[in-house]
């Protein structure tokens, strides 16, 4: 047999390590595992677990990662040629979505039940903390998006931003308090929240007081990447990218806003902490994306890309900096060449907006 390569072994061992602690907290629970018995579960030493995983917490993000990543979609298995049937309106589809959801509750998933201890482990730390929050606000912005594709003229952010209060607060209490949240109500209280009318907060005040766009002209020669609200490769050849650390996702929604119609977009998320925030953003994300997937059909899902960029390839690529969770910087593309680029905040509004150029 041939010998595997160091990468090779490398991400075997990885794997031999996931599987270990997902046994190792399915066990004995968070504060209950070690470790030390993790590796022993995986035939490795300590060291080896440490060289894939800075610490317990790393490894319980990761864990549920993968298990957020791997799982199927809640529900009725439909066959690939199977389309989803679309929701007819806002509030039909914040039912479905909060169906699709509570499916994950607590008591009624592998995922859950490893997941009761998310909340506490995300509030141990204040960049913990403030990455969910923006992630959230990323998921509040595309569910809120897909949405407004089914017609009206109204944003929808904020009732999605409700909507996943609400079924957040649910999930918790499901954990906490078993038996207190009735599934049913909880959907038809979702479905009214449709009605929430945005309150006049977009756009954002700083937008016509942040960086402005310069012209440029560089080559552009985009690293390959992955598209993961639709597990496969991103398209970076043209229209606008923006790099994006963790604590500025919100600005996902000027890229979008202020993009011409029919244009490229891409938000590229970095960070400067890979072990802990990475897969705690896989994580948030892999699980809007399936219950996004399970409700709205194509056409009616946003057309931006997500790219996450663990290594920095693309950033660095682009000549942005990767390496910061506050960073926000864009530029746009053009037949394969950088034609003008933004850092700073309101970069994205100024990348999209060929206006704001200067």
């Amino acid at each position: 047999m041939a010998r595997l390569s160091r990468v090779e072994l490398q991400a075997q061992n990885r794997a031999k390590v996931l599987a270990a602690a997902r046994a190792e907290f399915a066990a004995r629970g968070f504060d209950g595992a070690k470790v030390d018995a993790i590796a022993e579960r995986a035939g490795l030493t300590r060291g080896a677990v440490y060289s894939n995983f800075s610490g317990k917490r790393a490894l319980y993000f990761s864990v549920l990662a993968e298990l957020a990543q791997g799982a199927p979609a809640p529900g009725p298995v439909k066959s690939p040629a199977a389309p989803v049937k679309s929701p007819a309106t806002p509030a039909e589809a914040l039912g479905a979505f909060a169906r699709v959801l509570l499916t994950r509750l607590p008591l009624t998933s592998e995922h859950g039940r490893l997941g009761s201890r998310l909340q506490q482990e995300i509030l141990a730390e204040e960049s913990t903390r403030g990455a969910y929050a923006q992630l959230l606000k990323l998921d509040a912005i595309l569910l809120g998006l897909c949405l407004e594709a089914l017609g009206g003229d109204r944003r929808m952010v904020r009732a999605a931003e409700s909507a996943l209060t609400f079924l957040h607060g649910a999930r918790q209490l499901a954990d906490s308090a078993p038996g207190f949240v009735d599934p049913f109500q909880a959907v038809t209280a979702c479905e009214r929240l449709a009605v929430i009318e945005d309150d006049g907060s977009w756009p954002p005040a700083h937008l016509p007081y942040g960086v402005r766009a310069v012209s440029c002209d560089r080559p552009w020669s985009p690293p390959p990447a992955t598209d993961i609200l639709r597990s496969g490769p991103a398209r970076l050849q043209e229209g606008v990218v923006a790099v994006l650390g963790l604590q500025r996702l919100e600005a996902v929604e000027e890229l979008v806003r202020s993009a011409p119609p029919g244009t490229q977009v891409t938000a590229v998320l970095v960070t400067a902490d890979p072990h802990e925030l990475a897969p705690l953003a896989r994580l948030a994300l892999a699980e809007l994306s399936t219950c996004l997937s399970s409700v709205f059909p194509p056409p009616l899902r946003p057309a931006l890309q997500l790219v996450y960029d663990e290594s920095g390839a693309v950033a660095a690529a682009l000549g942005l900096d990767g390496d910061d969770d506050g960073t926000e910087a864009a530029v746009w593309i053009e037949d394969g060449r950088i034609v003008a680029t933004a850092t700073g905040r309101g970069a994205c509004h100024a990348a999209a907006a060929p206006a704001s150029v200067g």
